[in-house]
């Protein structure tokens, strides 16, 4: 077990530091000058340009530059915003609330609906209900999430105007972006799930339970079920790595705050500090939660542990 912990943190590490490096390389590859941008219609003054170069260490070797801005990280400090006249790190805290929680609430739409639809599905595969429910599953991976929170902010926030059209606060604000977000990932899940629990269904050991004369809804929920939901773990980390760079387009959208409409901006203003930032902490949490998933293996299964 210690063997295993050390490796997938040992794995962890090393995806963090070559995250940062192609964060870092990515964001010196995208047109245009960071110090022209910020200086405008004072970009003519080569003095000011030379000076706001340096102080941005734009004038240093790109090992140098990256070393340097990595140190920062490794601290908590990813620079200053000249675009936003605010250090990049207060610019995260002020907008990782709302994302975080757009992004659990998603979430728990997701786990709970794909799993329910999928155990259906798999519990009835070959039936109008599976067919029904596999179509459905279909349709919502399908519907692009830009498209799909225009036509909820369309249907029922101007044509029945149950909830606000540009922002909205506390819950009910909540209710659209989240069902943009997740809707697709409820389709890949239940898909999921109804293969899972499907091949599970094949194996001996449920053929031995319903021999021995269980009923079969203790076969179903006691033995398909359970150990069909196990691969589901790995499934669920990423999607909510899906779901977190997925608030980018909805809270462009749904005009929310949050770190995904903060990258957004950033990237129109050239603000590559806070650009850098942003990606790298998405990236981040994605690489940290499916650790956290690989760690949780031996949990559940100890027999992973022993590979």
């Amino acid at each position: 077990m210690t063997r295993y912990l050390l490796r997938r943190l040992g794995g962890l590490v090393a995806l963090l530091i070559g995250i940062s490096v192609l964060v870092f390389l990515m964001i010196r590859l995208i047109p245009g000058d960071p110090v022209t941008t910020i200086l405008g219609q004072s970009a003519s003054d080569p003095a000011l340009v030379e000076r706001l170069r340096t102080q941005l260490g734009l004038d240093r070797p790109l090992l140098a530059q990256y070393l340097s801005w990595l140190q920062g990280v490794v601290v908590g400090d990813f620079g200053y915003s000249y675009s936003q006249q605010r250090p990049v790190t207060q610019l995260i805290a002020a907008n990782i609330g709302p994302t975080l929680g757009l992004t659990v609430a998603a979430l728990v739409v997701t786990v709970g609906i794909g799993l329910l639809l999928g155990v259906l599905a798999g519990v009835r595969r070959g039936t109008p209900l599976d067919t029904g429910i596999m179509g459905a599953a279909l349709t919502f991976m399908s519907l692009p999430s830009f498209w799909l929170g225009s036509m909820l902010l369309v249907l029922l926030a101007v044509k029945l105007p149950l909830f606000d059209v540009v922002g909205g606060s506390g819950l009910s604000g909540l209710v659209l972006p989240t069902v943009t977000l997740a809707l697709g990932g409820v389709g890949f899940l239940a898909r999921f799930v109804r293969s899972s629990v499907a091949d599970t269904a094949r194996q001996k050991y449920v053929t031995t339970a319903r021999a021995k004369g269980l009923s079969n809804r203790s076969v179903v929920w006691g033995q398909v079920v359970r150990n069909a939901l196990l691969p589901v773990l790995t499934i669920v980390g990423l999607q909510l790595g899906n779901l977190l760079s997925g608030t980018v387009i909805v809270e462009t959208v749904f005009s929310r705050p949050g770190i995904g409409r903060l990258l957004v901006d950033s990237i129109l203003q050239k603000d590559y500090l806070t650009v850098q930032a942003v990606v790298l902490l998405i990236a981040a949490i994605y690489a940290v939660v499916n650790t956290v998933v690989d760690l949780l293996y031996p949990v559940l299964d100890p027999r992973v542990a022993a590979r």
